[in-house]
């Protein structure tokens, strides 16, 4: 009797966690590790604990501070994560850990041009437009092997095939390319791959800043010994 009573106790000490955070955490760009912490947070919110500390969050965890720091800092520029402000009836100011953004992100529905971009049948239309012919059975099947081996979605397909055309390479290897990168570095998501994107071109950028720069330093020097002259 004792035993049964002690199990009920158990039993009710538990934690509702939603059953589509354990299902999709992997379509919003999450890891195992990234959700170990997530439900970490939770419990603690769970418990009244708005504000853990990393040294608390870790405590049950294999993984260390400095990796939980890493793994919430990408919580939060993922936009799962977020930290607010709070003031309590004593009028004190403190910071707490909210996971509504996750929570709206998995439960709201998909709106339609999401749909449109996951739509498998409008993949094949984009790339005919975009390369201004009809596909070969090679491009065709290089394009389903993406599908199929590479579990690629349509949408981050769509945004490697935008990448190589704002980089003026639009073929078949070079699109590859960016996706096997983008599955290497974990990256499942559209926004995730559009991030990654922006961070690739930075570095150009600021070649070609310099490049033009050098370009009109030099002109005004040409310039100038010719008004000289």
């Amino acid at each position: 009797m004792d035993e049964t009573l002690n199990f009920e106790h158990i039993i009710r000490d538990q934690i509702s966690i939603p059953k589509k955070l354990l299902s999709s955490y992997k379509h919003i760009g999450l890891n195992e590790q990234d959700l170990v912490v997530i439900l970490q947070i939770h419990r603690f919110l769970q418990e009244g604990k708005e504000f853990p500390t990393l040294a608390e969050i870790s405590n049950s965890l294999t993984i260390n501070e400095q990796n939980c720091a890493i793994i919430l800092r990408k919580l939060i520029q993922n936009e799962l994560l977020v930290i607010q402000s709070k003031v309590n009836e004593q009028n004190q100011l403190s910071e707490v850990y909210s996971l509504e953004p996750l929570w709206k992100k998995l439960f709201t529905p998909v709106k339609k041009e999401q749909e449109e971009e996951n739509n498998i049948g409008t993949l094949f239309v984009l790339f005919e437009q975009e390369f201004g012919r009809p596909l070969s059975p090679f491009e065709i099947e290089m394009i389903n092997a993406w599908l199929d081996e590479d579990k690629c979605s349509p949408a981050l397909i769509k945004a490697a095939l935008r990448e190589s055309v704002l980089m003026s390479k639009l073929n078949f290897k070079y699109i590859d390319r960016i996706l096997q990168e983008w599955k290497r570095k974990g990256i499942h998501t559209v926004d995730q791959a559009r991030e990654e994107a922006k961070n690739f071109r930075k570095p150009l950028q600021k070649i070609e800043e310099e490049t033009t720069e050098n370009r009109k330093s030099r002109s005004f020097y040409y310039n100038w010994l010719e008004d000289d002259g």
